[in-house]
């Protein structure tokens, strides 16, 4: 990868309110550089699907500006879509047409026809493993034998940038974890430059070369997934309650803990740091029995993407995607 290289998608100062005031971008700005997977990860809500709408052309930006493949989005919205692939949230797919059916229509809308698009499709069909049912009805392909047809169609034009917004949603864990394997493929064996969208923590860990953390409409923290987490010193320790606790008291209690650092207190859970989480798990239930708190359960871990969240916005990855008024279709 040429590091010097333009960016293949730049997003800055991106900003964008719907009607009745919600504000689903406030200043959004990233960049991706070529031929790496840069994931957008935020929980429901956070402003994701608006972003991938307004960088393929499918809305407008109240402010900011986006460039993808080197092309002014609002400018040249109609050469941008030329050299993108996108895959919605929401399939694509014609259940009543055949796998194969549904990528010739779509090599078709590209202007793709005779003997090189009949070519494409059977690469296209091999790769992702569709040959033997390529003739079969659509409607009869299992979830993520569906999922894979959609990215295939979004790559029948061999696209420069491909946008994949909320991929592996609804898939069972063996097809996720299918998914993700041809996902890696794309950029590490031909250099198409993905920017995927997704609330699972894991995903992003395992697939993207960088990670723009999102919370209401804005990036709150971006780099390697390793380098995020490697800020965080110490060990992450939760305690959960079998009932909502007063946050007040819990607070009181683990502040008299020696070594207890950035704490925060949900309803059911309080989240801490601590050098040596296992040295100091006794200390934290000691503390809390005297205040008359009984935990359930405390877990003690080294630092995932759910820390870096919590650490840059003062709230779990979970509380936040529970906390969301609008459904991510809408933002």
């Amino acid at each position: 990868m040429d590091t010097q290289a333009s960016p293949a998608i730049r997003a800055a100062g991106l900003k964008k309110t719907y009607a009745g005031g919600v504000k689903a971008l406030d200043g959004l700005s990233f960049a991706v550089a070529p031929g790496t997977v840069y994931a957008l990860l935020g929980p429901n809500g956070a402003g994701k699907s608006t972003t991938v709408k307004i960088l393929t052309t499918l809305t407008k930006a109240d402010a900011g500006e986006a460039v993808v493949a080197g092309l002014d989005v609002a400018r040249r919205a109609a050469d941008v879509r030329r050299v993108i692939g996108c895959v919605a949230q929401k399939s694509g797919v014609d259940a009543n047409a055949t796998g194969r059916e549904n990528l010739r229509l779509q090599g078709r809308f590209y202007g793709m026809r005779g003997a090189a698009l009949e070519q494409r499709i059977d690469e296209l069909l091999a790769r992702f493993r569709l040959a033997e049912s390529a003739d079969k009805i659509s409607r009869t392909f299992s979830g993520g034998m569906q999922r894979k047809l959609d990215i295939a169609m979004g790559l029948i034009h061999r696209p420069a940038v491909l946008f994949l917004d909320e991929p592996t949603t609804g898939l069972d864990p063996e097809a996720r974890s299918s998914l993700w394997n041809e996902i890696s493929s794309l950029a590490g064996q031909h250099g198409i430059t993905i920017l995927l969208t997704t609330h699972y923590l894991e995903e992003a860990d395992k697939l993207a070369d960088r990670v723009g953390i999102v919370d209401r409409g804005r990036l709150v923290a971006e780099g390697t997934p390793e380098g995020l987490k490697s800020e965080l010193q110490g060990d992450a320790v939760q305690v959960e309650f079998s009932e909502p606790q007063n946050e007040a008291s819990v607070r009181a209690a683990l502040e008299r803990v020696a070594g207890i650092r950035e704490i925060v207190v949900e309803t059911q859970a309080v989240h801490a740091r601590a050098q040596h989480g296992a040295s100091a798990a006794p200390a934290i239930l000691s503390a809390l029995d005297q205040a008359g708190l009984r935990a359930m359960a405390v877990r003690i871990a080294r630092p995932s993407l759910d820390d870096v969240y919590l650490h840059y916005t003062g709230r779990s990855f979970q509380e936040a995607d529970a906390q969301q008024p609008l459904s991510e279709g809408k933002r």
